[in-house]
């Protein structure tokens, strides 16, 4: 039984492409479906994943397991959630209390600021430069964001439409994904705002478009995320059990936009500046 302390689906990502084929294939059947593996039994998994009880045996020995009900119940702890994902809800009853004189506003900066720390490691900056070079090389830029993080995803097509023409939305009408995803073309990127509770619509289409070759910039809070198999890169960000915040992809959005503009600073100052004249010249914004 794997005694590590790191999560078995890290395990299972970190090791799957240095098996044979049909662990491989075994493996990349568990990412998609953990939620359910904990409750199937060894000839279930076998049928579903279309491989032979042979193959499974090798991958949990493979994973550090002596017996596959040991991995099972491992995958069953870990698609359990120890806490409500719903942070906004829980913001208004648990927000941790620091004393009476202490304001929410504080209180709330203060783990902004933790979440932030916490982003803010090599992973994430060296995934940064892989997703600006996707974008830098993509003939469009588009965009999907469902729920809360619809915001993040309209936030980001705004900062970045400012200078960058080839971006579309695709949050506004959902039920279309598929048709839009299936006109897509092969240099086309597509970024996803993915956090819990995961939506099955969002992640059909990351599915769909990674069937297509299309690359998929994923920016999540997990690295169990079930979109994380088809994204070329993720940029991971901390979120709070504790209370709903958006700062630290706030953060990464404009660090996200800033890079692009840099790669092509000529040009986007030019955009920026044809701009700012224009919308002063149709009395759009104050001119001192």
């Amino acid at each position: 039984m794997n005694t590590q302390n790191q999560s078995i689906i890290i395990e299972i990502i970190n090791i799957k492409d240095s098996l044979p084929k049909k662990q491989r294939q075994l493996c990349d059947y568990i990412l998609e479906n953990y939620q359910s593996i904990g409750l199937i039994t060894i000839k279930e998994l076998a049928h579903n994943a279309k491989v032979g009880i042979s193959t499974i045996t090798r991958t949990v020995n493979a994973l550090g397991y002596n017996h596959f009900n040991d991995l099972r119940k491992d995958l069953y702890n870990e698609s359990v959630p120890t806490n409500s994902k719903w942070t906004l809800k829980k913001s208004f009853s648990e927000i941790p209390n620091e004393g009476e004189n202490v304001p929410t506003l504080v209180q709330v900066s203060k783990e902004a600021i933790n979440l932030l720390n916490k982003s803010l490691d090599s992973n994430l900056i060296e995934n940064l430069e892989m997703a600006v070079d996707l974008i830098s090389r993509a003939s469009h830029v588009n965009v999907l964001g469902s729920r809360p993080y619809k915001s993040m995803a309209l936030y980001f097509e705004q900062l970045l439409g400012e200078f960058y023409s080839k971006i579309r939305q695709l949050s506004h009408d959902t039920e279309v994904l598929c048709d839009r995803i299936l006109q897509f073309e092969e240099d086309e990127v597509l970024l996803v705002f993915a956090f819990e509770p995961y939506t099955n619509r969002i992640t059909e289409a990351a599915m769909l478009a990674h069937e297509l070759g299309i690359k998929i910039i994923l920016i999540s809070d997990h690295i169990f995320c079930p979109i994380i198999q088809y994204a070329s890169v993720t940029l991971k960000v901390e979120v709070s059990e504790e209370t709903f915040s958006l700062v630290p992809i706030i953060v990464l959005i404009e660090a996200l936009v800033i890079e692009v503009g840099k790669r092509s600073s000529e040009e986007s100052i030019k955009k920026l500046k044809k701009l700012e004249r224009t919308l002063i010249e149709k009395n759009v914004t104050f001119a001192y």
